[in-house]
């Protein structure tokens, strides 16, 4: 039994970078295999094309990178979990071929270091946590606000490191390709820490943030696959067939919505009001539930629904069916946190994070001796609160898993990515509440991903630093101010933004 079933184990130590050029090469060498092929439960792959749009920026960075004029910043858009292997093909297949058509030299292997979840090898696996090390990851427990051990040494790598370093500013995927999670200040805050630190040390190099959107499509819109998945889901919510395939006019998406031919459009209006009512169910299910489980749970007003974008499009939710959501969503987080002790407050992002925080805390014991050294009770004590604060955090993974469904995400633009996107995550939710810890994801066919490279976000140029800098105050940041912050990290969310098509 590992802790995450509820056995105590010893503290969840950083797990320090260990660079290694010679896993990159190897990693390079085998990403055809990695793409092509289903390696892992939680890893679906099964990617056969990718395509470099506007690359030249990415060139430019890294030529002027290893050329030492530049300290360079990759802000990835983190949707899926295989982000990672579109990352891979950027660095050792995509950027440098664009560099030998424009003639540019680059020192090969090109790699990023990276920042990545530190509760990542605890479903991954310690072979996982090995190879993160080995290609320079930086692990960094997202509910530790701040982790000062894992910002520290991301500083002194946008800084000081041989590669350019890469953050994910969503922090977790959401497994929507066209509407983005909450964006942290992370990204901007190491971008004014360099600036700092370089004018602080009288050097010369610039600074810059790439934006960087993997986006993936079928090959195919395997219409028949996806219908299939719903009538798994609808034999797994119990649906009868007196209430699929029904749907009030008002909530029907537009025609026009559908870039496909008449036959595929037929397709999805038909299957539509299906994806609806398992959603319903599923949703009436657990609001009997938790109604059931903590009737005395005062709740306050659910968090507020994301706020729509243009590029996110437009579409009618369902009669209340986003309340509903947002408010099983609260009820589910407020049962974790009166388990663990803790209040609520804040968005569903971070009170996930407090709470998984607080769950590790007490799965992770810093302040006791290794297990064997326990005396029987102890021992037994310390598995006990471990297994109430893994069911604590079984309750917090499924708002996790849910908290990007708006409702009416399908309606906005009913294309087969979001009609696919939003059963799978379904298909996870239920996958979870019978116990899955990695829920096996259906393959609905071959995917190709399209990497979107953004203008750069200069924030320092090329030359001496300014007669008046000073050095930074301190690692609180004092004296720059929180609209700095906030206006790059708009600007990285436009460029997330407008890489959609």
């Amino acid at each position: 039994m590992t802790p995450m079933h509820g056995q105590n184990g010893q503290g969840l130590e950083p797990i320090p970078p260990r660079l290694s050029m010679a896993m990159v090469r190897l990693l390079h060498g085998l990403l055809p295999l990695l793409l092509r092929f289903r390696w892992f439960v939680w890893l679906p792959a099964r990617i056969e094309g990718l395509e470099l749009v506007e690359g030249e920026h990415l060139v430019e960075a890294f030529q002027r990178f290893q050329a030492g004029n530049l300290r360079l910043i990759l802000a990835f858009r983190h949707g899926e979990v295989d982000d990672p292997l579109a990352a891979l093909w950027l660095f050792s297949r995509g950027v440098p071929a664009l560099a030998r058509r424009h003639g540019v030299r680059l020192h090969l292997p090109l790699h990023a270091q990276f920042l990545y979840d530190r509760g990542m090898p605890l479903w991954g696996g310690r072979g996982l946590a090995w190879v993160l090390s080995r290609l320079g990851g930086v692990s960094l427990r997202r509910g530790r606000r701040p982790d000062w051990t894992a910002l520290r040494t991301s500083r002194r790598l946008v800084l000081e490191g041989a590669c350019p370093f890469a953050v994910a500013p969503e922090g977790a995927t959401n497994g929507h390709g066209e509407q983005l999670g909450p964006l942290e200040n992370g990204v901007a805050q190491l971008g004014l820490w360099c600036v700092q630190d370089l004018d602080r040390a009288g050097r010369s190099e610039a600074v810059w943030i790439v934006p960087i959107s993997p986006q993936y499509r079928y090959r195919r819109r395997n219409w028949g696959a996806l219908e299939q998945l719903l009538e798994r889901l609808e034999g797994l919510v119990g649906l009868t067939s007196d209430r699929a395939g029904t749907m009030p006019e008002a909530e029907a998406p537009e025609s026009a919505a559908i870039q496909d031919n008449g036959a595929i459009t037929e397709t999805a209006l038909r299957l539509y009001p299906r994806l609806l009512a398992i959603g319903d169910v599923l949703i009436e299910q657990l609001e009997r539930f938790y109604e059931r489980l903590a009737p005395q749970l005062k709740l306050g007003s659910p968090a507020p629904a994301p706020r729509q974008t243009a590029a996110q499009g437009r579409g009618s939710d369902a009669p209340g069916r986003g309340e509903r959501i947002r408010a099983l969503l609260d009820r589910a987080l407020a049962v974790a946190e009166n388990r663990l002790g803790l209040s609520g407050g804040g968005t569903p992002e971070e009170r996930c994070r407090r709470l998984e925080e607080e769950g590790w805390r007490r799965q992770f014991r810093e302040d006791l001796p290794p297990r064997c050294a326990l005396a029987p009770l102890d021992r037994a004590l310390a598995d006990w609160l471990a297994r109430d604060a893994a069911m604590a955090l079984v309750h917090m993974r499924l708002a996790e898993g849910l908290v990007a469904v708006s409702g009416d995400y399908v309606a906005r633009r009913p294309s087969f990515e979001r009609f696919a996107e939003t059963s799978l995550l379904l298909h996870d939710a239920l996958e979870r509440l019978q116990g899955a810890r990695l829920p096996r994801r259906p393959g609905l066919g071959p995917r190709q991903v399209r990497l979107k490279v953004a203008e750069p976000i200069q924030l320092r140029p090329e030359g001496p630093p300014p007669a008046q800098a000073t050095a930074p105050d301190g690692p609180d940041t004092a004296g720059r101010p929180r609209q700095q912050t906030q206006a790059i990290t708009a600007r990285i969310q436009a460029a997330f933004e407008q890489a959609w098509i």
